[in-house]
């Protein structure tokens, strides 16, 4: 666990460091909020960081968004302040840790961030045969690609062999290929020297370089743009990057993982993907299969989600009915793992009595799932209430839809649309300009909480 923390290390925020070091957290320090973009920028990386409330903790929040820098954020102050800890969740923070610090506090949080990361669940004999498989080939430099529909866990599944790895001491850093704009791409692998294009006001260290030493995961890589396939290929190979506008090459220590959810022999052999670097990265492949080839798993993820959102809203846990596990272990899961949180999570918001019955699982966009056996699908809306919409409408209100029910996931709608992220990015973008509300990521739909 790598911990940043940001403001002064006097007093109460000195001792909070002190417990995460002591619970075997990597610390480090920044004084201020444009401190801690500097390290991050210049490769640093850091799994938390942890923000004094005294600073702009908003600011912090949205210049790693503005960045595309992946780091939660948890914020501390003294216990008595609770207008600031207010601020601070509503700025973005994840928690909020009064000080001064209990050491069980502390680790609580650590540890919620490292399951948050790693925990794989599972009571399924083709996933322990497959982590098994993982195990065996984990401690090796070679590169694996793991392989599944959205939603299967996949990145999951890269964390824990990083975890199994002789490098687990060391960063581990993950990109999204389908969230990062092609343009953006390479200056996030690669990284880019001052001034080496608009917008470019400082070096920013790549994630090659930040991953150097532990391991970098290409999540979604089958998105990436073919020109930029070969130079990563190059990198691969020769273990040195060259940053955008830079003048000498770098040199690079990583063992790379994949994930994709497309079948990359098939986009090699429509010349979307290089074969060459296809075979580059598939020297062991890991499938997790979907969950619903994988059945005896639901329950136990339903109880983990269950506990997991009943604590973050404040809920008393209830344990699921017979009845709503039947209409669980029926359901078809096109969005697997993803779809199961979602679900879970409405269930647990939407549940009244000593139990969640059937009536608070609701499926297939919102409609409710029957109550009595057979796990019928709703049937598909009749021709007669479409007539007289055009088929840009019809097209607008399926992707918000189905975004709405993903609960703002980009890449979880893209799949069950059928579309790539990349064209779902660009109709979202043509729908807000419209004027229309297009949901945020974790945002549920209002018509379902």
């Amino acid at each position: 666990m790598r911990l940043l923390i940001v403001g002064s290390l006097g007093g109460e925020i000195g001792a909070a460091s002190k417990i995460a070091m002591d619970r075997g957290a990597k610390v480090a320090h920044a004084g201020s909020v444009d401190a801690a973009l500097e390290a991050l920028r210049a490769g640093q990386g850091a799994d938390l960081a942890m923000i004094d409330v005294r600073l702009d903790v908003r600011e912090l929040i949205s210049r790693l968004a503005a960045e595309r820098i992946s780091v939660p954020v948890v914020a501390c102050g003294i216990e008595a302040d609770s207008e600031a800890a207010v601020r601070a969740i509503r700025a973005g923070a994840r928690e909020f840790i009064p000080l001064p610090p209990e050491p069980d506090l502390i680790a609580a949080v650590l540890e919620a961030v490292a399951e948050e990361s790693n925990t794989i669940i599972h009571r399924d004999p083709t996933v322990a045969k497959l982590l098994e498989l993982a195990d065996q080939v984990a401690n090796s430099d070679a590169s694996i690609l793991i392989t599944g529909e959205s939603g299967t866990g996949k990145e999951l599944l890269a964390r824990y062999v990083h975890r199994k790895s002789n490098r687990a001491q060391q960063p581990f850093v993950s990109v999204n290929c389908a969230a990062i704009p092609e343009n953006l791409l390479e200056s996030e692998l690669f990284g880019h020297e001052k001034g080496a294009f608009t917008g470019a006001v400082a070096r920013r260290i790549g994630k090659f370089e930040e991953a150097s030493g532990g391991t970098l995961l290409l999540d979604e890589i089958s998105e990436m743009d073919p020109r930029l396939q070969s130079k990563l290929l190059r990198a691969l190979q020769e273990r040195e990057i060259d940053r955008v506008g830079g003048s000498a090459p770098v040199k690079i220590d990583i063992r790379c993982l994949a994930t994709s959810n497309r079948d990359l022999d098939d986009e090699a052999r429509r010349g979307n993907f290089r074969e060459d670097l296809l075979f580059r990265l598939n020297v062991v492949t890991l499938h997790l299969p979907p969950l619903r080839e994988r059945p005896a798993d639901i329950p136990a993820l339903c109880k983990h989600f269950i506990r997991k959102y009943a604590l973050a809203n404040g809920l008393r846990e209830r344990p699921l009915s017979r009845e709503a596990r039947d209409i669980l272990l029926r359901h078809g899961w096109r969005g697997n793992i993803r779809e199961l949180e979602n679900t879970m999570h409405r269930a647990v918001l939407l549940a009244k009595g000593d139990e969640i019955g059937p009536e608070a699982i609701l499926l297939n966009s919102g409609a409710s799932a029957p109550e009595q056996g057979g796990g019928e699908k709703p049937a598909a809306p009749g021709v007669g209430g479409l007539v007289g919409r055009t088929v840009a409408d019809v097209e607008r209100d399926l992707i918000l839809d189905t975004l709405g029910h993903c609960l703002g996931n980009r890449t979880h709608a893209a799949n069950i649309l059928g579309i790539s992220i990349r064209t779902l990015r660009n109709k979202l973008k043509q729908y807000a300009e419209d004027g229309a509300r297009v949901p945020h990521p974790g945002e549920a739909p209002h018509a379902t909480l």
